[in-house]
């Protein structure tokens, strides 16, 4: 696998994976949320998105380190990439949040 081809995988699951928490009403994509009538909880998309984000986070390290040197990270570096991670979530939460649902008409 290329580079340029790894660095393009790795931005559309992370584009992908980053939606998902607020795109369905599955816990972690596998397990119905079924509790009555009541959607999934904001926390509990919180906590998808930063499991996503780790898998995102070792999908990416593991591509570094297959395809050549894999360097030390700090701090900084995983607040910007999870600051980066929220804004490609950005359209999923619009979509759950912010978005007012009119009813259809009869």
């Amino acid at each position: 696998m290329s580079q340029t081809l790894a660095v393009w995988l790795w931005i559309a699951l992370a584009l992908i994976s980053a939606n998902l928490p607020f795109l369905t009403e599955r816990l972690f994509l596998i397990l119905p949320w079924k509790q009555g009538s009541v959607a999934k909880p904001f926390w509990l998309r919180l906590l998808e998105l930063l499991l996503y984000y780790a898998v995102v986070m070792f999908l990416g390290f593991a591509f570094e380190a297959a395809l050549g040197n894999p360097f030390a990270q700090r701090w900084e570096f995983y607040a910007i990439t999870f600051s980066l991670y929220l804004v490609l979530g950005y359209p999923g939460f619009v979509f759950r949040y912010l978005f007012k649902r009119h009813p259809v008409a009869p």
